[in-house]
């Protein structure tokens, strides 16, 4: 008889693909544990979308930041701290201004937020001013609101230990959903715990990571696509003997697209969904888009590195920004601190490709 195969190693230390049960499970925010309720969703259809961005005449942004309020940057060009400023009493005029200024700050972080109190039905309509709020296909949500995403670490002492024998880091750059035909523009994270200590999630500017290559290179970028996919999330889902809600969605982007926006130019590159670059021979494409990845993670000077405390809610563009999670918050045994967030995903526009849009070359 053959032996049975071993579990397949997490290739995302931050999701649980199954359901959390047991001691593991205490929390502070019960409801808000990943449920695996069986719906499915079919594919996403077309559906129209306006960025409240461009609603925006004055920049002066005099609906979002009042008297008291003050907006700190944690780079020149790149992240914002927004204090004195609550989401949830936000016109509609003040959420469009919202949306300009993570369009050009690209990440902006919110303390203190008492949206986060508010409940999952709340945070869902505020989101949905955004966009079309997106469903999970493998990863735990909110009972009843299959929008949520649930990121909830607390303990997997063997889990960690196994990736950490395969892997050199715990970090997987990429940007939420670009399997999808109209990917994430504005996503929404907040932290309902986490450790005192680590946890944070690192930003960086696909925009600005674009414009630092030679036009040469540039040039040639402009005109490739690639191919997307969420097969390898819902096969490894299926691998632990998770619930999947929805078949392998595959698509095809530009590699670099048009921010609607700014009008700037953005690599549209992470290391989890994308598998080829279209016309180029494979060690080619794993040629170049390792180049591309390592570029864009290489790069500190366009990256921003977003501290996290209870209550935080942080907003940023998906359109010009790749991430990474840092999973340093492990104990002396190897087992990971308590760290739970939810996210929210509004999805925006078909990528702009430059023969269609133009954009910012430099």
């Amino acid at each position: 008889m053959g032996s049975i195969p071993e579990k397949p190693v997490s290739y995302d230390l931050n999701i649980p693909y199954t359901s959390v049960d047991g001691p593991t499970a205490a929390t502070k925010h019960p409801a808000y544990l990943p449920n695996f309720d069986k719906i499915w969703f079919e594919p996403l259809k077309p559906f129209p979308f306006e960025d409240p961005a461009l609603r925006v005449k004055d920049t002066s942004l005099s609906n979002l930041v009042h008297s008291g309020a003050r907006l700190q940057s944690i780079q020149p060009r790149l992240g914002t701290i927004a204090e004195g400023i609550q989401l949830s009493a936000l016109s509609p005029a003040g959420k469009d201004e919202l949306a300009y200024l993570i369009s050009q700050r690209k990440v902006v972080a919110f303390p203190n937020q008492d949206l986060i109190d508010a409940g999952p039905t709340a945070q869902e309509e505020f989101m949905r001013y955004f966009g079309k709020l997106n469903y999970q296909p493998v990863s735990g949500t909110v009972l009843g609101h299959p929008s949520f995403h649930i990121i909830h670490r607390d303990g997997n002492k063997e889990e960690i230990m196994r990736f950490m024998e395969e892997r050199t880091t715990t970090c997987l750059w990429h940007q939420d959903v670009s399997y999808e035909v109209q990917p994430p523009g504005y996503v929404l994270l907040g932290l309902l715990d986490g450790p005192d200590v680590g946890g944070d999630t690192v930003f960086a500017s696909t925009g600005e990571a674009y414009r630092r290559l030679s036009p040469a290179v540039r040039a040639f970028l402009d005109t490739l696509t690639t191919h997307h996919t969420s097969s390898k999330m819902i096969n490894h889902a299926k691998a632990l003997g998770g619930l999947y809600r929805k078949d392998a969605v595959d698509t095809v982007h530009p590699l670099v697209r048009v921010h609607p926006v700014t009008g700037e130019r953005c690599l549209f590159v992470n290391g989890e969904f994308i598998t080829k670059i279209i016309g180029l021979k494979d060690s080619e494409s794993k040629m170049l888009m390792e180049f591309l990845l390592n570029h864009v993670t290489g790069g500190p000077d366009y990256q921003v590195r977003v501290n996290w405390a209870p209550r935080t809610i942080v907003m940023f563009d998906n359109r010009s920004l790749i991430h990474t999670a840092v999973v340093d918050y492990i104990d002396d045994e190897g087992a990971a601190k308590p760290r739970h967030i939810f996210r929210l995903c509004a999805m925006a526009e078909k990528p702009i490709p430059v023969a269609g849009g133009g954009g910012r070359g430099t």
